[in-house]
């Protein structure tokens, strides 16, 4: 029987097409289904690494954990991490292929669609169902020619669409009737029901607004979703999720870069009741009660250290430091802490050499040369397992490296200072290892209570409960279209 596919597109960007995909991936594994997550563009640099060495939007390593498979590059064939607002890093079926500005893109998308009818085609041989994501919305008319991330994917491949405005961030009905005023008819055709997200309160107030929607629209209702209050336990994907955490009192404070990437690191460290989180925004200064400083990854190192200057907060971490604080910085942000990054050919950016914040002992060097990897070790201090991932350009060295606190195979991985209050890595993902998370905790003073994997396990079944109150599975499934055969 050959594979069945459904595409949830939105109304914009953020409406939770990805909590969608992910909560209705575990409910049809649990009913037996073999099923795939899908989207054919992504942009974002919060990036998961595959098996294979490839890299994917993180949201799609989550759906596939909800699917039950590993994540492949098939699932994500193209991303594109942005680097400075005009241009973005473009990774096809996993692999860096260079960097483009928005204006080059826009004009040429070659073999994009091709590859990802490709990644699709080849995951539909082994699926029942193909669970589609789109990005942003269909009614950017202005990015209808050529587009490969909405209607142009859905039309290139016959899928069905179910489209969904979010409600909580008002008008949606104008979002919902909106759309369906600006798009072609070819792709109206595609599109077979719709669904509101995120409603808070007594779901039967809507009734009203719903049967308007579909008066308006001739589209059927095909759910309309709560707000689901455990998304948070979730890895977010897009930086407009991130949010501090009010927990214990271990605090935790990290700079908002302008370009912060990978930031998943936090989600364990939030899991933590001991632990409050505080995302500091620019124009504010780092609170002085820290406990630790985490300075997080960054797709453009040299432009996110300017930015980190530019709000002072270079002052406040060096302060921070003076007080007797703890600093961790992880991959871009351990390249800030040392005393100097060059970058001669420009991969980060413009060429130049700039002084880092100087709290190690180390340089670093930027390169071509991409190292993308999931990535075991062992932590030199109490010999814990670490799990990881790496994502970098670049290779830094120093006497503080002799002091790595994680052993990688029979390399030595990160740097620390003299007295072990400032530490900085390569590898992302560690404190997702329960053990190795609790021993970092402990060194702050604070204990760790929770099993951050079994957590996400739990709530992606909570979320797959969740969507099976609220919309009719069965009907969906009804409504999937059996993917073209001879592709």
């Amino acid at each position: 029987m050959p594979a069945r596919a459904l595409m949830i597109q939105g109304t914009g960007s953020n409406v939770g097409k990805s909590m969608l995909v992910a909560g209705l991936a575990r409910a049809y594994k649990r009913r037996g289904l073999k099923v795939a997550p899908f989207k054919p563009q992504n942009m974002s640099n919060n990036a998961a690494v595959t098996p294979e060495g490839g890299e994917i939007g993180r949201a799609q390593a989550l759906q596939a954990r909800a699917a039950g498979l590993p994540p492949h590059t098939d699932m994500n064939p193209v991303l594109l991490k942005p680097e400075t607002d005009t241009g973005a890093q473009v990774i096809v079926q996993g692999k860096r292929r260079g960097t483009q500005a928005a204006g080059s893109f826009m004009r040429d998308k070659s073999g994009l669609l091709e590859a990802a009818k490709e990644s699709y085609f080849r995951l539909a041989q082994q699926a029942d169902l193909i669970l589609i994501e789109g990005a942003g919305s269909p009614a950017e008319t202005n990015l209808r020619k050529g587009d490969i991330a909405n209607m142009g994917f859905a039309c290139a491949v016959e899928a069905p669409v179910m489209l969904v405005g979010d409600i909580h961030r008002g008008g949606v009905i104008a979002q919902i009737v909106g759309t369906q005023a600006v798009l072609e008819q070819v792709d109206l055709e595609r599109i077979v029901g719709f669904a509101v997200n995120r409603f808070r309160g007594d779901l039967s107030l809507f009734d009203a607004g719903r049967d308007d929607i579909a008066r308006r629209t001739g589209w059927p209702s095909l759910g309309v979703v709560p707000w689901f209050w455990e998304a948070w336990k979730l890895p977010a994907e897009d930086m407009m999720d991130i949010a501090s955490h009010q927990g214990g009192g271990c605090k935790i404070v990290v700079p908002q870069l302008e370009r912060m990437a990978n930031f998943d690191d936090l989600d364990p460290l939030a899991a933590e009741p001991e632990v409050s989180i505080e995302i500091v925004p620019p124009g504010k200064a780092l609170p002085g009660d820290a406990d630790l400083i985490l300075i997080p990854g960054s797709k453009s190192t040299i432009g996110d250290l300017n930015y980190l200057r530019a709000q002072g907060w270079d002052i406040d971490i060096l302060a921070h430091h003076r007080r007797g604080g703890h600093v961790l910085g992880l991959c871009g942000g351990y390249q800030m802490l040392g005393k100097t990054i060059d970058d001669p050919d420009g991969v980060d950016g413009r060429p130049g050499k700039v002084e880092g914040l100087g709290l190690l002992d180390i340089h670093t060097v930027m390169s071509g040369e991409k190292r993308v990897s999931l990535t075991e070790a062992i932590s030199r201090d109490g010999n814990l397992p670490v799990s990881g991932y790496e994502i970098h350009m670049g290779r830094s060295s120093g006497p503080d490296c002799d002091r790595a606190w994680l052993r990688v195979g029979d390399r030595f991985e990160g740097a620390a200072s003299r007295d072990g209050r400032v530490r900085g890595s390569y590898l992302h993902g560690l404190f997702s290892s329960d053990a190795f998370r609790a021993s970092f905790l402990s060194g702050l003073g604070y204990e760790s209570t929770v099993g951050y994997e079994d957590g996400v396990e739990e709530t992606l079944d909570h979320l797959a409960d969740h969507l099976e109150r609220h919309m009719d599975l069965d009907h969906l499934l009804e409504l999937a279209q059996p993917v073209p055969q001879g592709n």
